[in-house]
């Protein structure tokens, strides 16, 4: 169960890396699920695609730290620290992130993606 999951966090960070975050978004979330972004807002999956048709690619992304905790043979939460960055100056975005999937139809699908950012320490 690990590895689909973070399989699928591989494709969703890769299509957000090739602009292509709004097709994959729109096909793996549930009709009822929902993103908290790190910037506060709560976003359903209209929302989520609307959004990524117009979001700057990332160039590059790291997952590390991940964790699987299964609640039962068709649900689960992947827990996983995440660093990306863009082209330009600005800093790395680095959050913890949970995701809650739900298997339907046979697929894995995305109810609820959250990121809690990690504050930059100095020094670094």
């Amino acid at each position: 169960m690990l590895d689909e999951l973070l399989e699928l966090e591989h494709q969703g960070w890769t299509s957000l890396c090739d602009s292509a975050g709004a097709d994959f978004y729109g096909r793996l979330m549930t009709p009822d699920g929902v993103m908290v972004l790190a910037h506060g807002m709560v976003l359903d999956r209209d929302a989520v695609v609307a959004s990524l048709d117009e979001a700057p690619p990332w160039r590059t992304y790291e997952i590390t730290d991940e964790r699987l905790i299964p609640l039962g043979d068709d649900h689960a939460i992947l827990v996983y620290t995440g660093r990306a960055t863009r082209d330009g100056d600005e800093p790395p975005f680095v959050a913890l992130m949970s995701s809650v999937y739900t298997r339907r139809d046979g697929a894995w699908r995305l109810a609820l993606y959250q990121q809690t950012p990690v504050p930059e320490r100095s020094g670094r």
